[in-house]
């Protein structure tokens, strides 16, 4: 079977920005910067995305392109003969399952709140409804489940088009609508009475507000925020790679894709801190600052319910952008593997994904009791942990060592493969850095994962 190509260059730069581009960027991004002190976490989060994330993507890249495979055969196909790195191929799309697992059901809430906005459940509505409507979705499993449903069928629905009708064609208009959004969210927020604060607070760095939340703290959330954005390590770029052309350097894309990424991310905080300051409301508020504390915004706004609705159609296309890539991904494996039809791939996946997802919607209520990680815990922070702190890091891990070891792949092959085309080449200084430099960040990264989970030091 021959492989699919993408139709252009743009295709695969929006589709592999949209793959990056996910809930991280406007829901855990913003929050976190408002916890370190706005502009200052900011500067230390761009240092380390530059340090390894934009190498390391430029890795998983090079072994797509060079094997024109999915994670699933593309270490057996470039690995020495006789080596066993191709076991690392089961790691990588147990990482892709285990992410939509529950990545499917927080997208189904963006979905759902779309109609809530449109439909006005929160306009002139108390703080506290605001709050008991979000409780009551998390306690209700059946409408969870029906949104998460839906969420899964519009993904694969437009994966099952193809490679070009369908993934890149939709991703496109959909990436293209998402910038549109952020641009005309953001002249609304900047332009709110009182915005100018909320504008200072996220652009002017504040290292005295940075210190007195621990510095060491904020490292350890721009470093590990840095990795997990990219979303590398379990493949879920390299399949892009595969599709890709050779006319363009993959460090030169990396750097554009990082570049989408990390503007959507500090765009999100220009809607998100100017309405916060307007409003009085805790820009640092957590994981709720989504669900509760931004619809609480939107009640008090002029038009919210018009821009209410318009921010969660822009979360949704951020998730469905993810979803669509991961899921590309999922359908690879079949297709590879098993040499299974994209049909059959599809509809296979579909069932699979939608029962795999089911103990995620539970465990905010049937199984509520069950607390993996501590009090307050459930199934989602627990698959959240394995792969954001697991399978990402480790991945990582693998590919930096298959691309620069005499046993693996090798940094020679790397190398030639990373710099065929026109633009930015990877150069041969990188080696030492990324042979022996960056693998300890990333440990580092890993193991603080640990302590930060299971101790009260961070």
């Amino acid at each position: 079977m021959a492989r699919e190509k993408f139709g252009s260059r743009l295709g695969f730069l929006l589709i592999s920005a949209g793959c990056a581009i996910g809930i991280g960027n406007v829901w855990k991004f913003p929050y976190i910067t408002g916890q370190y002190g706005g502009a200052a976490f900011v500067l230390i989060y761009l240092f380390f995305l530059a340090i390894f994330g934009i190498p390391l993507m430029t890795m998983e890249f090079a072994v797509g392109r060079a094997s024109r495979k999915s994670c699933a055969s593309s270490f057996k196909t470039l690995e020495p003969e006789g080596t066993k790195w191709h076991l690392a191929s089961y790691f990588g799309m147990a990482g892709n399952y285990l992410l939509m697992m529950f990545y499917t059901n927080v997208s189904g809430w963006m979905l759902s709140y779309v109609f809530k906005m449109a439909k006005g459940d929160f306009a002139n509505a108390s703080s506290d409804a605001i709050t008991a409507s979000y409780n009551s979705m998390l306690a209700e499993p059946i409408p969870q489940i029906i949104w998460m449903v839906i969420a899964i069928l519009l993904g694969f629905g437009i994966c099952s088009l193809g490679l070009q009708k369908g993934v890149e064609r939709v991703t496109k208009v959909m990436m293209v609508c998402l910038l549109g959004l952020m641009v005309v969210l953001s002249i609304n927020s900047i332009l709110l009475d009182g915005a100018s604060e909320g504008i200072a607070f996220y652009l002017v760095p504040n290292f005295e507000n940075l210190a007195k939340n621990g510095i060491f703290n904020a490292i350890y959330a721009a470093m590990s925020q840095a990795l997990f954005t990219l979303s590398i390590g379990i493949g879920s770029m390299a399949i892009f790679g595969s599709y890709v052309g050779k006319d363009r350097t993959l460090l030169t894309e990396s750097i554009n894709i990082t570049l989408l990424d990390t503007g959507v991310a500090l765009m999100a905080g220009l809607i998100i801190f100017p309405a916060c300051f307007s409003f009085g409301v805790d820009a640092g508020a957590g994981p709720g600052l989504i669900f509760e504390t931004l619809p609480n915004i939107f009640a008090k706004m002029t038009g919210g319910r018009i821009w209410g609705t318009l921010f969660f159609v822009f979360l949704s296309f951020a998730a469905l952008s993810t979803l669509i890539a991961v899921f590309e991904n999922i359908i690879s494996f079949a297709m590879d593997l098993l040499n299974w039809s994209r049909k059959k791939a599809v509809l296979v996946n579909i069932i699979a994904i939608i029962v795999l997802s089911i103990p995620c919607v539970l465990g905010f209520n049937l199984w509520s009791s069950f607390q993996p990680l501590g009090e307050g815990t459930g199934v989602l922070d627990l698959e959240d942990f394995i792969v954001s702190y697991n399978l990402l890091p480790l991945g990582c891990l693998v590919y930096l060592f298959f691309c620069t070891r005499k046993k693996g792949w090798g940094f020679k092959n790397f190398q030639e493969e990373a710099n065929t085309g026109k633009g930015i080449k990877f150069p041969n200084w990188m080696r030492v850095y990324v042979s022996y430099i960056l693998p300890v960040i990333v440990l580092a990264v890993f193991i603080l994962g640990y302590v930060a989970t299971f101790t009260d030091l961070l």
